[in-house]
């Protein structure tokens, strides 16, 4: 079946190309998520204007891949205890968090982290309030730039897990 869950883990470039590779996701998009602005711009996004974390749209398959599997992979890449920060990126915007829009998946979240990690962890578990598409030459950017910066490690992806 065919959901929709949102991550936030630093600079969307690097979380959406880890994604893509990934056995059961469908569909990513990058784009801005849970702010005080309607329709941001990146440039406003960048120099703190809005509260919105750069953030993947990620639809999937549930029963390729589960919400536990798609929560082990960011914890692969992300930092769980940094504030505002993942790799060189500093900023809210950069912050790590992950938005739902069902009420069942903020159990497993909560859940999955609560198990895994120290209960000092700085990741967002919320609700997602809003989400609006970044600009088109964000969508894909690595495909489009392979020499992009990117703090995501792509060879933490088993072969197994690979598409």
């Amino acid at each position: 079946m065919k959901k929709t869950i949102y991550i936030a883990g630093g600079c969307f470039w690097g979380v959406e190309m880890y994604y893509k590779k990934l056995k059961g996701v469908l569909d990513t998009e990058v784009g801005y998520a849970n702010g005080d602005k309607e329709n941001p711009s990146y440039e406003e996004v960048k120099k703190h204007l809005t509260t919105h974390a750069e953030t993947l749209k990620l639809e999937y398959d549930d029963e390729i891949i589960s919400l536990e599997k798609i929560l082990e992979h960011f914890l692969r890449f992300v930092d769980p205890y940094s504030v505002d920060k993942q790799g060189e990126d500093e900023g809210h915007q950069y912050r790590s968090g992950v938005y739902y829009l069902d009420d069942k998946d903020k159990e497993i979240i909560k859940n999955y982290f609560d198990n895994k990690l120290d209960s000092n962890y700085k990741i967002e578990i919320l609700p997602l309030s809003n989400f609006y598409n970044a600009e088109d030459y964000h969508q894909d950017y690595l495909d489009k730039n392979p020499n992009g910066y990117c703090h995501v490690n792509l060879n933490l992806i088993h072969k197994d897990e690979l598409k």
